[in-house]
C-alpha cells in the first residue's frame, strides 16, 4: 500500500534562505532517509516557504485566488514523502524516522488507487 507522509513544522526556524546550514543539515538528513528506504521510498519533495503559495478558494461554487496559504498555523507543511508500506504500523515506524528540526507534526496517509490499480 502506499502512503502519504506530510511534514508539518514552524519553516520559521530554518530562516529566510534555503541555503542556511540548519536547512542543509535537515535536508541531508531527509536525503539519508531516501537512501535508508531504498525501494520503499516513492517520491517526496521539499515545498517552497508559504509565503510563495497561491491558494484558489471556491465558496458557493464561485472562485478566488489568493496570494499565501489559506490557513494561518503555527506549523506549515513543508514537504512530503510518498512511501509503499505492508500496512499502517509500517508506515508509523517510518514517519517516525522522518527528521524534524526541532517540533513538528508527521501526519500519514493511505493513497486512493484508481479501480483496478
Amino acid at each position: 500500500m502506499h502512503y502519504m507522509i506530510l511534514i508539518y513544522e514552524d519553516e520559521s526556524v530554518y530562516g529566510d534562505k534555503n541555503d542556511t546550514p540548519e536547512m542543509q543539515a535537515i535536508v541531508a538528513k531527509h536525503w539519508d532517509l531516501v537512501s535508508e528506504l531504498g525501494d520503499q521510498y516513492k517520491t517526496g519533495a521539499g515545498l517552497a516557504p508559504t509565503a510563495t503559495a497561491t491558494t484558489v478558494r471556491t465558496v458557493n461554487g464561485k472562485q478566488t485566488v489568493h496570494d499565501g496559504p489559506f490557513a494561518e498555523t503555527r506549523e506549515q507543511l513543508g514537504g512530503y514523502y510518498v512511501i509503499e508500506a505492508d500496512n499502517l504500523d509500517d508506515a508509523i515506524a517510518i514517519a517516525r524516522r522522518v527528521p524534524v528540526r526541532f517540533d513538528g507534526s508527521i501526519e500519514i496517509r493511505p493513497l486512493l488507487h484508481p479501480p483496478g490499480k
